[in-house]
């Protein structure tokens, strides 16, 4: 039977979402029934207010509230500390309860010109009035003379500009299969060392030597094809891992990928001979040298990148942390084997290389320049050596080996029953921010502006808090 009109209509209503109230009503001289509907359009009462922002101050004044927030609303991605911080200048930071840290963390080796750093602050506003972000899609001022600072200051050509650490090495991994396609290889392989870290995404967490890492993000437990893994500062591993690619009929090796000195593997510094060796396998074979300077370059290790104290140039190197001084920027950096690597439409970020970023990254180069930073890291890295070895002497059975460059320094938590954090939670309490590193160093990774003032406060209250571990383990064992 034919379905009459208006039922159709109603029907066709109902699809189209609106709310239908229908009903069966007799129709006047009619045997036969009709429905009736009424319509009602409910688009304007559905509508939610959008619910404001709480704000920061009274979460500042609220004890417990930021952390209940943390617990209700943020991802459980880090284990966090219950410090609520609230500002800082410098090299010391205060919390919204009101004590005061000294920060031998700044942002895990980030907030290379401390906090609120006066030229950092200025740079940074003055191009929020301007303008913040424009497309790549345009020519920008700021990341072209940025670009040009850092080849000036380095072995690089071409820069290419992103957002953190793990998108700077994820291009240089990019960059390193199309050069490898280039060259005709279909399996291009990449090597890098065991305890390695170069970052969270995926390619650059298979780059990461570390299985406690890929746990439950492999497919079929396998991470993302084409890497292989050598013992770091280990000529003979590598050599033997080498061997094995080019004896594999179709892979071929694209490029080796090393830490200058590995940070979150534990504070472990390059060998020059293993460095050496790299670099003289991908001159044979046509790799790419690439060096991951994210925690140990812009500086840290007392000369603006790692590779400078291995006297090695790489033929990619990338950067991030304190390039902005702590603004988010990254970087790949290409010399001339891999600068043209890249054509349009190969690589792109939609925020990389942004002008509010990139003033960022030329205020933290000026200051660099201005006011000779390297030599305060260096100076206040061999305060920072001899202080942490005398202790280190003093409580032999807790403490073990300094080890580190410039303003990058670990001490090794040698008594297998005490953890690094014990130690950082100690100092913490003491009023010393420090960082753990792999699973035995306790990590300084200060502001590059901090004074040596400020290091002998650093030293004293880390003495201090190892001798009150010291005592309460020495308590504890029978």
């Amino acid at each position: 039977m034919m379905m009459p009109k208006s039922v159709t209509s109603l029907l066709l209503l109902s699809l189209a979402a609106v709310d239908i109230q229908a009903f069966l009503v007799p129709s006047e001289g009619h045997s036969h029934t009709v429905l009736k509907a009424s319509v009602e359009d409910k688009s304007s009462t559905s509508k939610r207010s959008l619910v404001p922002p709480k704000s920061i101050d009274e979460l500042m004044s609220q004890e417990g509230e930021t952390g209940e927030l943390y617990d209700k609303n943020v991802q459980k991605t880090y284990g966090r500390y219950p410090l609520t911080i609230k500002n800082g200048k410098g090299s010391k930071l205060w919390t919204a309860d009101g004590r005061e840290f000294l920060d031998c963390v700044s942002g895990i080796a980030t907030c290379a010109l401390g906090h609120s750093n006066d030229e950092l602050t200025a740079a940074i506003t003055n191009q929020m009035k301007q303008m913040h972000h424009v497309s790549n899609l345009y020519l920008i001022p700021s990341q072209a003379a940025l670009a040009n600072w850092l080849c000036e200051n380095s072995v690089a050509e071409k820069a290419f500009f992103c957002n953190s650490g793990a998108e700077a090495n994820e291009a240089a991994i990019k960059c390193a299969r199309r050069h490898a396609s280039n060259r005709g290889i279909k399996k291009p392989i990449i090597l890098t060392a065991h305890q390695s870290f170069h970052g969270r995404t995926l390619a650059a967490l298979t780059a990461t030597a570390q299985p406690k890492y890929h746990q439950g993000f492999g497919y079929d437990d396998e991470m993302v094809p084409g890497f292989r893994y050598v013992n770091y500062n280990d000529i003979d591993s590598l050599k033997a891992a080498v061997k094995e690619i080019n004896e594999d009929d179709g892979e071929g090796l694209a490029a080796i990928m090393m830490e200058a000195l590995q940070g979150e593997g534990g504070i472990v510094p390059g060998n020059f001979e293993f460095f050496q060796t790299i670099r003289q396998i991908c001159d044979e074979t046509g790799a790419l040298m690439m060096m991951d300077e994210v925690q140990v370059g812009m500086g840290r290790s007392g000369s603006l990148w790692g590779y400078e104290n291995l006297n090695v140039e790489p033929d990619v190197f990338t950067s991030a942390k304190a390039l902005g001084g702590g603004v988010p920027i990254g970087a790949m950096l290409a010399g001339e084997k891999a600068a043209n690597v890249f054509g349009p439409g190969d690589h792109a970020s939609t925020y990389g290389g942004n002008p509010l970023a990139c003033s960022a990254g030329l205020a933290v180069a000026k200051y660099f320049s201005d006011h000779n930073v390297l030599d305060n890291v260096q100076a206040r890295g061999e305060q920072l050596e001899a202080g942490l070895e005398a202790i280190a002497e003093k409580y032999t059975d807790l403490l073990g080996g300094v080890r580190g460059w410039g303003l990058l320094k670990g001490v090794v938590v040698c008594n297998t029953n005490v953890t690094p954090g014990q130690v950082v939670q100690a100092a913490m309490d003491e009023g010393l921010l420090l960082v753990a590193a792999g699973k035995d160093v306790v990590r300084f990774v200060p502001p590059l502006i901090i004074t040596e003032e400020e290091m002998d406060a650093a030293l004293a209250i880390f003495e201090s808090a190892v001798a009150k571990v010291d005592a309460t383990h020495k308590n504890l064992t029978p």
